[in-house]
């Protein structure tokens, strides 16, 4: 599979090629953990979105994957969404499992929601519906740049002095 290496800069242009498909007022933002934190906070700061939200998903991992219910291990209380106008933002669109776990959810309490994501990939998408606002297309395996390997391989470790 082809993979995609998004820079810092290259997440600033998607970003900026999302802002303007976003018009009009949202009451909150939904961060889906851990791809949406990011754009989600760019987005928040450029459109001054003061409420933030986030939103939690796992699916278990078992052979019959598209059978599995979502867990929700963080989710806003529906007063939060009740009747808001709700964006929800992640870093990709593939199957659109999760995504649509959220949006399920959100209109459950009664909110009225929006996807916007930074990716949509259409040929591994689950669902006949598609996020109202991406910054592009792709077939690839995007890799962020939050994503990169930076754990503590490769890193001396030092002890602490003694002062």
């Amino acid at each position: 599979m082809r993979e995609e290496v998004v820079t810092w800069n290259d997440l600033e242009k998607l970003v900026d090629h999302l802002i303007p498909q976003l018009y009009g007022a949202y009451d909150a933002l939904l961060l889906i953990t851990r791809g949406g934190i990011v754009p989600g906070g760019m987005i928040a700061e450029t459109l001054d979105i003061k409420r933030v939200l986030t939103a939690a998903v796992r699916f278990p991992d078992i052979e019959q994957k598209l059978l599995a219910w979502p867990t929700f291990l963080q989710f806003p209380d529906d007063d939060l969404l009740k009747d808001k106008r709700i964006l929800i933002v992640d870093d990709v669109w593939s199957s659109g499992r999760t995504i649509n776990a959220v949006r399920g959810r959100v209109e459950a309490a009664g909110g009225r929601p929006e996807v916007a994501v930074l990716h949509y990939k259409p040929s591994t998408s689950l669902f006949a519906t598609k996020p109202e606002y991406y910054a592009a297309v792709t077939d690839a395996f995007v890799i962020y740049p939050w994503e990169k390997r930076r754990g503590i391989q490769g890193m001396r470790m030092f002890e602490p002095s003694l002062l």
